[in-house]
């Protein structure tokens, strides 16, 4: 505990025997935005599971509907993480604990975080031997909280990586960038075996990672009312146009019978 006291986190990490074990039994599995239930086997985040996850979006996305619901989470050795960004992705500030300069004790401070958090993001400062993500792993399933390695991890239960990415908001030689398509890729062990793909849209105005179909219906949706009201704005014209032509009318009536 002196180093996770070292890095401020004295207050909100809990020894192994403080943590309330009916409560992690009563949840195995933490919850995860809709867009990600497909990937994953269960449709949440299985404590004592390890996961891979390559690509920044959606690891963050993993993390919001967790602390939501109230879990804590940290994440250790990702200086570029902004607050900003993650409150952005729906994530509890309340419940995210940062330490972004972990040094020679990233492996100490990641079994100790563990320990006491719900979901723990590590970030290896380089190449971890296995024998080191072994235990880690162990650590995890020992505690029941789930180990999220940003990037390549050993042993790994389950590895989520994009395959496929695509721009959107550009036009012909115009416009600016909206968002994009990604295209996440599951495999695993066990249960998650099978690989598995879904595909999602990065950022969304009105929410976290819908799927894209939910995005094309509302295009769709979108367009029809556009359609109406281009519709009735020509009938409207068309009519203000016909009374025009007949006021014309009876003033050229009234001069001639004048």
């Amino acid at each position: 505990m002196q180093v996770v006291q070292a890095a401020g986190l004295g207050g909100v990490v809990r020894t192994a025997g403080e943590r309330d074990v009916e409560v992690v039994a009563a949840t195995r599995t933490l919850p995860v935005l809709a867009g990600l239930r497909e990937l994953l086997p269960g449709g949440g985040l299985r404590r004592g599971a390890t996961v891979a996850v390559h690509t920044s979006s959606v690891l963050l996305a993993l993390l919001a509907a967790a602390s939501g619901a109230g879990s804590w989470c940290a994440v250790v050795g990702l200086p570029g993480l902004s607050p900003v960004a993650a409150a952005e992705m729906g994530i509890a500030l309340e419940r995210l604990a940062l330490v972004p300069h972990p040094g020679t004790e990233w492996t100490t401070i990641v079994a100790a975080l563990l320990d006491g958090f719900d979901i723990v993001v590590a970030a290896p400062p380089g190449a971890i031997a296995p024998v080191v993500a072994g235990r880690l792993a162990a650590r995890a399933r020992q505690r029941g909280s789930v180990l999220m390695a940003a990037g390549s991890w050993a042993g790994a239960d389950l590895t989520l990586a994009p395959v496929g990415k695509a721009w959107s908001g550009l036009g012909a030689g115009r416009g600016r960038l909206r968002g994009r398509e990604i295209t996440i890729q599951a495999r695993g062990r066990g249960a998650a075996a099978a690989p598995r793909e879904v595909t999602l849209r990065l950022p969304e105005i009105t929410g976290v990672l819908p799927p894209v179909i939910k995005e094309a219906a509302r295009n769709g949706a979108a367009s029809g009312a556009a359609s109406g009201a281009a519709s009735g704005a020509a009938s409207g014209a068309a009519r203000s146009e016909a009374a025009r032509d007949e006021a014309a009318g009876n003033k050229a009536d009234l001069r001639r019978v004048g």
